[in-house]
This record gives structure tokens, C-alpha cells and sequence, in this order.
């Protein structure tokens, strides 16, 4: 460890990420980032982009210790290691360089980083499909959808705001926008899935 550095043990670095610790955070970055530069190096990639796959790596692990979701079988660096590899061997699938042999200096392991990572992509994927879902809807449903999930406007508000007669229309309208945003979302979701 460098001076100054505190030493952590992968339950306490868990513990201080939960709480927000920024700097447990950027000390894990630092700690396990040579793994995985080696690792991309070594299997056809950049410094760059080891330092974009660790980053999502990291961002995967983070998101599961927020949402208290994250079931560690192993050890934190074997965990992001799984991660990073998964995402380096799709980016080299993407890309038609993988190559008969990958070069693993790390013992790989099953330790769920599949499945988090699957359903973080997954997770992403579908955000993404809504967003582009509630640009499509037009007026006045994207502005109404988003007062009242998102801004958490009360229907009252969103019945003076849009001028609605009382609030059962506004609630009327809201739920005919949501039944036309399901039917865009599942629309495009399921055009994505055929490709």
C-alpha cells in the first residue's frame, strides 16, 4: 500500500462503498486496474481500452453494492476479473479479433459476474428502448408521463397544468399515454431482440 493509503478487506471495501465512500472507491479502481491491463494487453488491446472495459467492470460492481444485490462467492478481484473478461471477449467478438487462444493469468471462476453483467446489459437495454419509447409518444403524453413518474406531480398539479376539467380526466389521459408507451416499447423492444 503507498503512504497514506488505508488497507481494506473485500467486506469492509463493500461496506465503505455502500455508504458512499468515494475514496474506498477510487482506491479499489486503483488496486485491481494493473490486473486488467495486463489481461486486455495481452489479448489484442489497447491500454485505452482496458481502461474502458476495467471502468465498466467497476461500474458493475458498484451498482450491485448499491442496490445491495451483489452475492460475492469470491473474492472482489476475481469478481471483477470475471466482469472485465466477459466484456473484453464480447468488444473482441464485436470487433472479429478474437484469436484461437486467450491469454488467462488469472484463476477464472464461476462467480455470478456473468449473470450480474447480463442483466446489467439487459437493465441498460431496456432504459435506453423507454427513453427512445418517450421521445416517440409526442405531446402532451411525454410531458404528462413524465410530471407524474418521474417528477412525482400529484394529479391535482398535472390537472391545472395541462387543463384538464377535473382530475379523473388527467387520470384518464395519463393511462391511455402509458397503454400507447407500453405498446411503443414492447414494439421496438421486440424488433431489438430479432437482431
Amino acid at each position: 500500500m503507498g503512504k497514506g493509503q488505508p488497507s481494506y478487506t473485500d467486506e469492509e471495501f463493500v461496506a465503505a462503498i455502500r455508504r458512499g465512500d468515494d475514496r474506498a472507491l477510487a482506491h479499489l479502481y486503483r488496486l485491481h486496474l494493473p490486473m486488467v491491463l495486463h489481461f486486455v494487453q495481452q489479448n489484442s488491446g489497447t491500454e485505452d481500452e482496458a481502461k474502458d472495459v476495467y471502468q465498466e467492470g467497476v461500474m458493475v460492481f458498484y451498482e450491485k453494492v448499491r442496490e445491495g444485490s451483489l452475492e460475492l462467492s469470491c473474492q472482489i478481484k476475481t469478481y471483477l476479473y470475471a466482469v472485465c473478461r466477459r466484456l473484453w471477449l464480447k468488444r473482441l467478438a464485436e470487433k472479429s479479433r478474437f484469436g484461437v487462444r486467450l491469454e488467462d493469468h488469472e484463476p477464472y471462476l464461476e462467480t455470478g459476474a456473468e449473470a450480474d453483467l447480463a442483466l446489467a446489459e439487459e437493465r441498460d437495454r431496456r432504459l435506453s428502448t423507454m427513453a427512445e419509447a418517450l421521445e416517440r409518444i409526442g405531446e402532451p403524453c411525454r410531458s404528462l408521463l413524465e410530471g407524474f413518474y418521474l417528477l412525482d406531480k400529484s394529479m391535482q398539479q398535472l390537472t391545472a397544468e395541462f387543463g384538464y376539467t377535473n382530475a379523473d380526466n388527467a387520470k384518464n389521459q395519463k393511462y391511455k399515454c402509458l397503454v400507447r408507451l407500453k405498446k411503443l416499447f414492447f414494439t421496438h423492444y421486440q424488433e431489438e431482440e430479432l437482431y
